[in-house]
C-alpha cells in the first residue's frame, strides 16, 4: 500500500470513511461528494492504479470488486430500477485518485453516461 495513496490510507484506517460493505479483500464506502442519492466507491484493499492494471495483474481480485460492487447495489436497493456501475481510467478518463475505484451510482435517473462537449 502506498503511504501518499488517500484509498491505501482508508483502507489501513488511517482516514475515516462511511463503510458500508467490507470483504477481505475488497472495500465500499460513502463518496464524500456524491453525484447521485446513492454513490459508493468499492476499492481493492491492495493498490493498484486503475482497472485496466487490475485486470491484468489480478483477475480474480477484479471479478471480487464487480461482486462486491453488485452486493452493495442490492444492498442499497438499486436492482429494481437499476443503478450505474462505472470506472474513470486515466486522466482524460476523469481518474482523479490512482487507486482503482468503481462508482456505485442509483437512487434517482441518471440521465446521458456523458455531457456532450463541443468539438
Amino acid at each position: 500500500m502506498g503511504t501518499d495513496c488517500l484509498f491505501c490510507r482508508i483502507v489501513a484506517g488511517e482516514i475515516p470513511a462511511t463503510i458500508v460493505r467490507e470483504t477481505a479483500t475488497t472495500l465500499a464506502f460513502r463518496d464524500i461528494g456524491p453525484k447521485a442519492p446513492v454513490h459508493v466507491l468499492v476499492i481493492p484493499k491492495e493498490h493498484y492504479a486503475d482497472v485496466a492494471t487490475l485486470a491484468q495483474g489480478d483477475p480474480a481480485l477484479a471479478g471480487e470488486v464487480l461482486a462486491t460492487a453488485a452486493a452493495v447495489a442490492e444492498d442499497e436497493g438499486l436492482l429494481g430500477d437499476g443503478f450505474r456501475l462505472m470506472f474513470n481510467t486515466g486522466t482524460h478518463g476523469g481518474q482523479e485518485v490512482f487507486h482503482v475505484h468503481a462508482h456505485v451510482l442509483g437512487g434517482a435517473p441518471l440521465g446521458p453516461m456523458l455531457a456532450r462537449n463541443p468539438a
